[in-house]
């Protein structure tokens, strides 16, 4: 069984190909970082992942997610190998992506990408903005998030 499940942020913008057959298809092709679940001491915390995706999917991933999205994968590992023009052998693994899904609003979204560097990547009621994305607002009764049932 060969099966991939990742939640990460892409870290440059899509990038979108054509094949050159008869019909061409898309081949979308980005990179991910994904947190690592626990972290040692001098070691690096987030991983990098190439994927590729095809076809409509691939041209839906290029339309809606942009450089630091979140982003959920679903797909398959493949190893790849050429020889460079140098003569050496070379080797990649690409995760194929054949699902995806949203992880966050468009609004969030870009308030993540509009956040000043090292800030948080979510809404606070002490910000000094003081104002909630579209379709959200600030609970002022003390209510403690915990009891939410999402």
């Amino acid at each position: 069984m060969n099966k991939v499940i990742m939640l990460g942020r892409l870290t440059r913008d899509v990038e979108v190909r054509y094949t050159q057959s008869a019909e061409p298809t898309a081949v979308a092709s980005f990179a991910i970082a994904v947190d690592r679940s626990f972290k040692r001491e001098g070691a690096p915390d987030v991983d990098f992942f190439n994927c590729v995706c095809f076809g409509k999917r691939g041209e839906n991933i290029s339309r809606f997610f942009r450089k630091g999205n979140r982003i959920s994968i679903v797909g398959r590992l493949e190893n790849r190998s050429w020889t460079d023009n140098n003569g050496q052998k070379r080797y990649a693994t690409d995760i194929i992506v054949e699902e995806f899904d949203f992880c966050e609003s468009k609004a969030s979204s870009e308030y993540s990408s509009a956040a000043p560097a090292g800030g948080a990547n979510r809404y606070d009621s002490g910000s000094s903005s003081g104002s909630a994305p579209e379709g959200f607002f600030f609970s002022e009764d003390g209510t403690d998030d915990s009891d939410l049932p999402f």
